[in-house]
């Protein structure tokens, strides 16, 4: 599974521009405590940021410092890494180890991981040109969509461009006499403007051409997987679809959205942006390899998975720097930072091959969470579970509050609970909370009662036999 978190953090600066103080900063606004682990991604953004400063020839030579995280599940290295891409200018990618499978098995080829930051680097700058484009993007739609509300005396085509030659025939046969019957169209079509402008043309239809986006269904199986192929095959027959358009009857509002997007599809130089990304990611790169330590272990002839090691060696050349073949170009991965985390509960970092492990020089142990942390992690961060759940009801007008001695109590019992089954860290607080308000979320739009105090006592009544009767509480929470 790959996830791509896009969006911005307005009150924070570029993550470019941020010194490793403010990165700490801005990470405890969302990620309780683990501060060696904020400290080291921390350190190892800023040198990239340092690299970049360099004579070409000292930079080249100095190589990114990947980290291996390493903590139980729910600590908060997903957490980081999640908040890291939204500070994060740089393309970002994070992606399971366990999904990668040795070359000759079934799972996908390990520099799909590079196919898809660099796919994201794509976006992300076409986007950025988009940004840049866009008020003449819509003003281009607007006078299109004028000249399908409006057609004028020149011939307009049914995508809004004018025939600008026959414009110019045309105004030679303009007489004096026809003067008035000018300005009464460009006063007409002002009108029209306006109104547009003012959204009261929204619900007319109009009559116009869209191009078929549609493209046929072909996967063909090769050396390079399933998915690589099927971009190639969509990229050598998209020309032959391209061209085919459809009349298609729509509203105002809907043809300003589909002409916006096409505009800005002709004004924006997809070669341009391509050279960009294939930049941006080798310079800037960030992956995230969550789950190592499931592909961590030596082989030996009993084991069942055959390519624990396999997918490790395979992995190995694109941590240690090499050239990948994407749909945009070739992408070196020398400077591309990995950030790799695992639990360990099995396996150890030295179980992992001796070339892997030097391609990670950072190693930082997460801690477990207390009582006190899970206190935190109720309450401090900017959107913390207990606010979410006031936001939630308080859309149907449920006042929600929870008093002191209520969040002792929660914290108490995911403690409790994560003593007697497995400890999933700060994930039972969910369950814990999800069940502590079972009733009052499936009441909430009858309850005659808008203000619901949480107290210690309403929790222990709600939790407290589900807690202590341990069978139970391993398929309740």
């Amino acid at each position: 599974m790959v996830i791509y978190l896009s969006g911005d953090i307005d009150e924070n600066p570029k993550l470019d521009e941020m010194t490793p103080r403010q990165i700490v900063t801005a990470l405890d606004k969302h990620v309780v405590g683990q501060r060696a682990a904020k400290r080291a991604v921390a350190i190892a953004l800023r040198n990239r940021v340092r690299r970049q400063k360099l004579a070409p020839e000292m930079a080249a030579d100095v190589m990114p410092k990947n980290i291996i995280m390493i903590g139980s599940t729910g600590v908060g290295k997903t957490e980081i890494a999640r908040r890291l891409a939204r500070m994060s200018n740089s393309p970002f990618l994070k992606v399971e180890a366990s999904k990668f499978t040795e070359v000759g098995y079934v799972g996908r080829d390990v520099e799909s991981m590079i196919r898809d930051l660099t796919e994201i680097a794509v976006e992300m700058t076409r986007e950025e040109r988009v940004e840049e484009i866009t008020d003449k993007a819509e003003v281009n739609a607007e006078e299109r969509v004028l000249d399908l509300l409006l057609p004028g005396k020149s011939s307009v085509g049914s995508a809004g461009y004018v025939d600008f030659d026959a414009e110019i025939e045309e105004n030679e046969l303009i007489s004096k006499e026809s003067a008035p019957r000018e300005d009464n169209f460009q006063r007409t079509r002002e009108k029209l403007r306006t109104q547009l402008r003012e959204g009261k043309l929204d619900n007319r239809i109009v009559d116009m051409e869209v191009r078929e986006r549609n493209f046929p269904t072909i996967e063909v199986a090769g050396p390079q997987g399933v998915e690589e192929m099927g971009i190639n095959m969509k990229d050598m027959l998209g020309n032959l679809f391209q061209g085919r358009t459809k009349r298609r009857k729509m509203r105002v509002d809907e043809a300003m959205d589909y002409l916006i997007q096409e505009e800005e599809e002709r004004l924006i130089d997809m070669d341009t942006v391509a050279r960009s990304a294939l930049d941006r990611v080798e310079s800037a790169g960030i992956i995230f390899l969550d789950e190592i330590d499931k592909i961590a272990g030596r082989e030996s002839g009993s084991s069942p998975d055959v390519s624990r090691e396999g997918v490790q060696r395979d992995i190995l050349p694109i941590v240690e720097g090499t050239t990948v073949n994407t749909r945009y170009g070739m992408v070196r991965t020398d400077h591309i930072l990995f950030i790799a985390a695992g639990a360990f509960h099995v396996s150890k970092p030295s179980d992992l091959i001796p070339e892997l492990q030097g391609r990670f020089p950072i190693r930082v142990e997460l801690e477990s969470l207390t009582i006190e942390d899970f206190k935190r992690i109720l309450t401090e961060p900017k959107n913390a579970l207990i606010k979410q759940y006031k936001a939630l009801l308080e859309t149907e007008g449920i006042n929600l509050e929870f008093s002191e001695d209520a969040i002792d109590a929660i914290a108490h019992f995911a403690a409790q609970v994560n003593e007697q089954t497995e400890d999933i860290g700060a994930r039972r607080l969910h369950t814990i909370v999800e069940r502590l308000l079972d009733e009052i979320s499936f009441e909430g739009p009858d309850l005659k009662e808008k203000d619901q105090l949480i107290s210690a006592e309403y929790v222990n009544r709600m939790l407290s036999e589900t807690v202590k009767n341990q069978d139970l509480s391993r398929y309740i929470l």
